[in-house]
């Protein structure tokens, strides 16, 4: 039995609900809900869609996400 591979998944707080994306897969799968979960189970099943539709190539060849930031910077820079 294949063991199952695990992702990171973003997901973001907008005020008009959620969306949400995984990290390492290549192409673009995309969740969105009213809420975090709705938007979890609905990128979980974009992630299951697009592996069926495009095979086990769909992983990053690159080293696994370990860990996600968020960083705030403003849009100048000093000189």
């Amino acid at each position: 039995m294949k063991a199952e591979t695990s992702y990171k998944i973003i997901i973001e707080k907008h005020s008009d609900g959620y969306v949400s994306y995984p990290l390492g897969l290549k192409g673009v799968v995309v969740g969105e809900g009213d809420t975090y979960e709705e938007a979890l189970a609905d990128v979980k099943s974009a992630i299951r869609f697009h592996i069926r539709s495009f095979g086990t190539d769909v992983f990053e060849d690159d080293s696994p996400v370990l860990e996600a930031f968020v960083a705030e910077t403003g849009s100048g820079a000093a000189a």
